[in-house]
């Protein structure tokens, strides 16, 4: 299926396309191996999406700690 470029840089979807993904709106763009390539984003408000941040991290064992010594070792 093809997708033409608007002379405004937007790509138009096939709707074949995007009926597989219901209920998305937003879409991660990449580029690998020259390839564009979107990945379904679910866009959720910043205090729903903090406890779910919170239990992934208590089912991963880190604690504030280990979350203060990760930020202090990324801006190295």
């Amino acid at each position: 299926m093809l997708a033409k470029k608007t002379s405004k840089n937007q790509l138009t979807l096939p709707k074949e396309i995007v009926g597989n993904f219901p209920g998305i709106d937003h879409f991660d763009a990449t580029i690998e191996e020259n390839r564009i390539v979107l990945t379904p984003v679910k866009i959720m408000p910043i205090t729903a999406s903090l406890a779910g941040v919170r239990a992934k991290m208590k089912k991963l064992g880190l604690v504030p700690d280990d979350v203060a010594e990760a930020v202090k070792w990324a801006r190295k």
